[in-house]
């Protein structure tokens, strides 16, 4: 092998180890986050394949699986915009509705999960997803709207709000599921209809 002028091995061979060793010195530092980056990767591959919607939103989260937990409950921007929020803590448990109505007593709801998130200035933001009589709705709309909620019902599917002072209150009533949330003193933008969407699954045209 042809050898340049000038070079020596005495120094080309320890510059060389010395290379290697910190080549391979980065390689281990990096190998923790090869897993994440190959998630990543594969999501960001799944995400510009997906099928867009009809309506050309290329929002999938209303055609998944009804939620069965906290974390099921919330679309991705509305989690990270939640769990974001300076000093917030979020519990997972099956207490019953926070709403002061009296239809929590009346309906005996089967809670599936409750997810309260709270903040140290004391703002919050409770929801329920509970299970109940089916066709119970008329009977939500009628009471909930003698105690001043501003209700709608529709193909046997009842909506109720009510804001008082800092608190807010919703209520979606549909078959037998109840999902009750009451906000005070923080209103993320379009909150209700994020986790209705996540709730009830998409009905097929012609339904």
């Amino acid at each position: 092998m042809a050898r340049v002028s000038g070079r020596s091995l005495w120094v080309a061979w320890p510059a060389g180890v010395l290379c290697a060793a910190v080549i391979a010195a980065l390689l281990w530092l990096a190998a923790p986050g090869v897993p994440g980056a190959v998630d990543m990767i594969g999501a960001m591959l799944r995400g510009a394949t997906a099928t867009p919607s009809a309506d050309g939103a290329g929002d999938a989260t209303t055609d998944a699986a009804p939620a069965t937990d906290c974390r099921d409950l919330y679309p991705d921007p509305l989690w990270a915009e939640l769990t974001w929020t300076p000093d917030v803590l979020l519990s997972q448990n099956t207490d019953p509705p926070a709403t002061a109505s009296a239809l929590a007593t009346a309906l005996t709801p089967a809670v599936r999960f409750t997810c309260t998130w709270r903040t140290g200035d004391g703002r919050s933001v409770s929801t329920t997803v509970a299970t109940v009589p089916v066709d119970t709705a008329p009977v939500a709309h009628a009471a909930l709207a003698a105690e001043g909620f501003d209700c709608t019902l529709e193909d046997g599917a009842a909506r109720c709000e009510r804001a008082r002072g800092t608190v807010r209150e919703v209520h979606d009533l549909r078959g037998d599921v109840w999902l009750s949330s009451v906000l005070d003193d923080w209103l993320p933008e379009d909150y209700s209809t994020q986790v209705a969407s996540r709730v009830f699954p998409a009905q097929p045209e012609g339904t």
